[in-house]
């Protein structure tokens, strides 16, 4: 499973190669933005590690270029805690946001989340093929993660995707930020982290929702949200 590191620091790119190679990951690391966004587009890697702070080509720039060309998912690294930063990163199509401050085991289990949310390490069943979900002229393909809005497909995030169909499985149910972050995310967000918000947020608005009088995804103050069938 081939990770790409974008980070001008070499030191804790090597510490970070040496702690995921015994567990089963390929690691390469680029120093520079320019270098990193060229390769994450032109190579297949199963997810980018990209760091924020770095001279020329900064992290966001990085990640609007691979966002141009490709899906893979990126968890961002970055020094710096602000949440407009985190939110920033989130909306350029982030799939996690992690500071630099993080232990050697919360990098690996936020990695094995986005790789998971991704469908990379998920293992199909060898029963029959998953059934489409329809909702409204709302189609979504669990197998192939497209999804489809009238006649038009939607091009989500990795993370996106992942709620949608959790909140598609629910049937109309109404889906606590718990449930969400434990069915999407697989690991122990803090349940106010507004990163479940964020991508909510985002999902929205490529399914053309007004947030005030939404068709598709409502949310239940206090409790959480609900994709609901559209009466129109």
């Amino acid at each position: 499973m081939r990770i790409l590191i974008i980070d001008d620091d070499t030191e804790l790119c090597q510490l970070v190669a040496d702690y995921l190679k015994p567990m089963g990951f390929e690691v390469e690391a680029v120093h520079d933005g320019d270098s990193g966004a060229q390769r994450a587009t032109t190579e297949p890697w199963q997810a980018v590690i990209l760091d924020v702070m770095m001279p020329g080509c900064d992290g966001f720039e990085v990640l609007r270029r691979i966002r141009a060309k490709s899906k893979v998912p990126v968890m961002m690294l970055t020094g710096r805690g602000e949440e407009v930063d985190r939110i920033v990163g989130l909306e350029l199509g982030a799939d996690d946001y992690l500071p630099k401050t993080f232990s050697s085991r919360e990098l690996l289990a936020r990695l094995r989340a986005v790789l998971r949310r991704s469908g990379w390490v998920a293992e199909a069943p060898p029963a029959a093929a998953t059934k489409e979900l329809i909702i409204g002229d709302l189609r979504i393909n669990p197998e192939s993660h497209a999804v489809v809005l009238g006649d038009e497909a939607l091009q989500l995030t990795p993370a996106e995707f992942g709620l949608l169909l959790a909140l598609a499985r629910a049937g109309g149910r109404v889906k606590t930020r718990e449930q969400l972050i434990e069915e999407v995310a697989d690991r122990e967000w803090d349940v106010f982290d507004r990163a479940i918000d964020m991508h909510i947020s985002s999902l929205r608005k490529k399914l053309g929702d007004d947030p005030k009088e939404p068709r598709y995804i409502k949310t239940v103050r206090g409790y959480g949200y609900q994709l609901a069938r559209p009466s129109h």
